[in-house]
């Protein structure tokens, strides 16, 4: 048997820690890296080295090289984007949605109200503070992306990888309107008020390190969208007969 200690190589160490950053959410799936060049400085490490290192990320799947730059692999594309085809539309994978949301913000709400660190912490308040910025607009719509992103604090907060990770992910479904428009979920009347008032429950909650409040907050705030979603299609549902009826005298003879 050999004596001889192998050091691993600076590349699969390079690779290893561009891996963790990747892992722990500080590069995000889509995200553009700087320039090799830059980087290297950044990483105080040869371009050599870090070339081979990013090669090895780009074969396992992690990293996509292109023409433009090297981004950080959208990994779990190929899980949602065939999820949000068969999702699209259907009201009952809807509900099962919002179950499923209801559980997973409910316990990340509180774990991130015991695990926030004080860098966690200024995000989070950093948000509301945009969040409220926000809502003195008439155009909903930076609201609403400040909205998904204090979600994705909160996940953050949470310290929790796998939840990090698939609820990222998720929440593209939620921008792309999935499960369902929030652009009209904003504009519904008195709800954008409801929907400020219950994000900063959840922040504050969070900040204060009360975890029953964040997580009764967190539940909550699903449960009243998902009613709020259900309002909004039986008023589309009832239209839409009204209109029919109306629009009779086509399908019956004078």
């Amino acid at each position: 048997m050999s004596n001889v200690v192998r050091t691993q190589k600076i590349a699969d160490t390079i690779a290893l820690h561009i891996e963790r950053l990747i892992l722990e959410g500080a590069l995000r799936p889509g995200e553009k890296l700087a320039s090799e060049r830059d980087l290297a400085v950044a990483l105080d490490v040869s371009r050599p080295s870090l070339r081979e290192a990013m090669d090895k990320l780009v074969e396992r799947g992690l990293l996509k090289a292109t023409r433009g730059g090297t981004y950080v692999a959208p990994f779990l594309t190929p899980l949602i984007a065939p999820l949000a085809s068969l999702y699209r539309d259907k009201e009952d994978a809807a509900a099962d949605y919002f179950e499923f949301r209801r559980w997973v913000e409910a316990q990340a709400a509180r774990s991130a109200a015991l695990r926030a660190t004080d860098v966690d912490k200024a995000a989070i308040r950093s948000c509301v503070a945009q969040m409220r910025k926000a809502h003195k607009l008439s155009d909903p719509t930076e609201e609403a992306h400040a909205d998904v992103s204090l979600h994705i604090l909160v996940y953050e907060a949470s310290h929790n990888l796998i939840v990090l990770h698939v609820m990222r992910a998720l929440s593209e479904l939620l921008r792309n309107n999935i499960f369902f428009n929030r652009h009209n979920l904003y504009l519904r009347t008195g709800v954008r008020d409801q929907l400020l008032t219950q994000h900063i429950a959840i922040a504050e909650a969070v900040l204060a390190g009360n975890p029953d409040l964040a997580e009764a907050a967190a539940a909550d705030h699903i449960q009243y969208v998902f009613g709020t979603v259900e309002e909004i299609r039986n008023d589309s549902r009832r239209l839409e007969t009204s209109l029919t009826r109306i629009g009779r005298s086509n399908l019956i003879a004078d």
